[in-house]
């Protein structure tokens, strides 16, 4: 006789049976599927199959689509990155060029200013371009690359076409020359208040302005007087321009206290002329002064 069941074994049995009867099911199902023919002639079964299928493409096909179209947006972005780097270094080239070309327009320019200046001097004339300046609170210095090689010689005269720039000095070397700054505290030379013919003589005052030393208290001298070039120093050509006075005081003693702005901006100079033949012989100062450079 069998020994009866437990309550454990029972409901073994009971878990063992739910999932075979469920798969007894299913597999009636899926015989019953396969003989039944819906109404378009295919099984029930083959439907089934061909909408699963068909579902799975379906979702395959929008994962590849999107997939793809994002990879195309990427190499897209790529190629426009790539083009942008590409336009960004053409548009750098363009504005080196573009700076090439408006430095060589403006060195036309001042060089057209430099022959303008020549045609009005009527001594022998050099053109230098400037290559080293040597400027402190005390001595203003350029450095020419005109040399004894070009004839340059101490205590020429030199030119820019807003007016004088100051002399030659020291002995130049073969290819240089070091030119002493109009206003330089060392530097001097004769001048004419071009208005009055009333003389003096312009010397440097503290490295940026220009002072008219023997001006007499007599003198008729006003602010926006321009002041040029005598020609009593023998360096410098007569009549061309040095500055505008911008103050005028009487002096204590005999002479007024005249202040001079240059013509020439000092710290702009690039080209320069040199006047090879200085002044031989003293001139009238009281005569009509030659036509300045403008």
């Amino acid at each position: 006789m069998k020994a009866p069941l437990t309550p454990a074994a029972v409901l073994g049995v009971r878990r063992r049976t739910g999932p075979l009867l469920v798969t007894a099911l299913l597999a009636h199902l899926l015989l019953i599927s396969t003989q039944v023919n819906a109404r378009s002639g295919v099984t029930v079964f083959d439907s089934l199959v061909f909408g699963v299928m068909g579902e799975v493409q379906r979702l395959a096909d929008s994962f590849t689509s999107g997939a793809g179209a994002i990879w195309g947006r990427y190499v897209a972005l790529r190629g426009v990155e790539q083009e942008n780097a590409r336009l960004a270094a053409e548009i750098a080239q363009l504005e080196v060029r573009l700076q090439e070309q408006r430095s060589l327009a403006l060195r036309g320019e001042r060089l057209q200013q430099l022959l303008d200046l020549r045609s009005k001097v009527t001594q022998k004339t050099l053109a230098a371009d400037i290559v080293a300046g040597d400027a402190t609170s005390w001595f203003r210095t350029v450095t020419i690359d005109r040399g004894a090689h070009d004839g340059v010689t101490a205590d020429m005269a030199v030119l820019s076409p807003r007016g004088v720039v100051g002399r030659v000095i020291d002995r130049p070397s073969a290819r240089a020359a070091r030119v002493q700054l109009l206003v330089d505290r060392n530097a001097a030379a004769g001048a004419l208040i071009e208005r009055s013919r009333a003389g003096g003589v312009v010397v440097g005052d503290d490295g940026v302005t220009l002072r008219m030393d023997y001006v007499s208290n007599l003198a008729d001298v006003q602010v926006g007087d321009v002041v040029v070039t005598s020609g009593l120093d023998r360096v410098y050509p007569r009549g061309f321009v040095i500055g505008e006075v911008v103050a005028v005081e009487r002096g204590a003693g005999l002479y007024k206290q005249v202040k001079v702005r240059p013509a020439v901006d000092f710290s702009s100079l690039e080209e320069v002329l040199v006047v090879l033949e200085p002044v031989a012989e003293p001139v009238d100062a009281t005569a009509p002064a030659a036509e300045g450079p403008g």
